[in-house]
């Protein structure tokens, strides 16, 4: 089907006005990149916490997210159940309440009898690693949940039902016939929850704090330094940042491409 060119142009130029713009801004915190800064970086104790910190704390995260999303995702693709609708809306809550304000609810919800128990007795989530699992946690499931319910749509019911009338149970169907052929789509979006888990601002800095050497990850530290204005050490954390995401972002492209196919 032939466009009409000035169609093609103006989506081209849409296209590449978006690469320029997300291009063009980190290519910018190059003027303010020094080798000598960023290695010092690289070998400072402060900035090797905060990293260990954010891988940990979003592989955690995203373990749990999946530990729901899955069970979940695949509730949402096959069945038809009260409240189905609800949830599927719900999904999109931590995308439209900003960060911030997931993190306030979450630290009003400690500030309760029933928070104020788990904190006393069960796990200590203000001002500690744990609440940095959580604030992320709480930041991708939904987005996980969505991102598995994608995967399990693509594959297609009539298998499940072939495996049924050859004697197959449904729990037996799902581990050996759907999640096989989904696991591409759930392993993308395993990728792409843990990236967006290891970016995660608002909500960690409101419920854990920006204490040094203990809830400090990566955007948490950057905004440390960028609040005491070093900008060659902001940029060389951004840049940390920014390699870890989009490596993981490309990964998750490549495993979405090849499951399309």
């Amino acid at each position: 089907m032939a466009h009409p060119l000035g169609l093609q142009r103006w989506a081209i130029f849409s296209a590449l006005f978006v690469l320029a713009l997300y291009g063009g801004l980190i290519l910018s915190i190059g003027y303010f990149l020094e080798g000598q800064t960023l290695w010092t970086s690289l070998h400072s104790p402060r900035t090797l916490f905060a990293i260990k910190t954010s891988l940990l704390a979003a592989t955690f995260a995203t373990l749990l997210a999946l530990l729901i999303a899955i069970p979940a995702g695949y509730a949402l693709s096959r069945f038809t159940f009260r409240g189905k609708e609800l949830i599927d809306t719900l999904l999109e809550f931590p995308m439209i309440v900003s960060p911030a304000a997931l993190g306030a609810i979450l630290l009003i919800f400690f500030n309760n009898p029933l928070g104020e128990w788990v904190e006393n007795h069960l796990v200590t989530f203000v001002f500690s690693f744990a609440g940095i699992v959580l604030a992320q946690f709480v930041t991708i499931t939904g987005v996980t949940v969505r991102f598995v319910k994608s995967a399990f749509d693509e594959v297609p019911p009539e298998f499940e039902s072939t495996a049924s009338t050859l004697g197959a149970s449904p729990m037996h169907t799902f581990a050996t016939v759907t999640l096989p052929l989904a696991r591409r789509g759930i392993i993308a979006a395993t990728i792409l929850s843990w990236a967006k888990a290891l970016g995660e601002f608002g909500a960690t800095i409101t419920v854990a704090g920006t204490m040094a050497m203990r809830t400090e990850t990566l955007p948490v530290a950057i905004y440390m330094h960028l609040e005491t204005a070093d900008i060659e050490g902001t940029v060389s954390l951004i840049l940390i940042l920014v390699t870890i995401g989009l490596a993981a972002l490309f990964v998750a492209r490549w495993l979405l491409s090849r499951s399309m196919r």
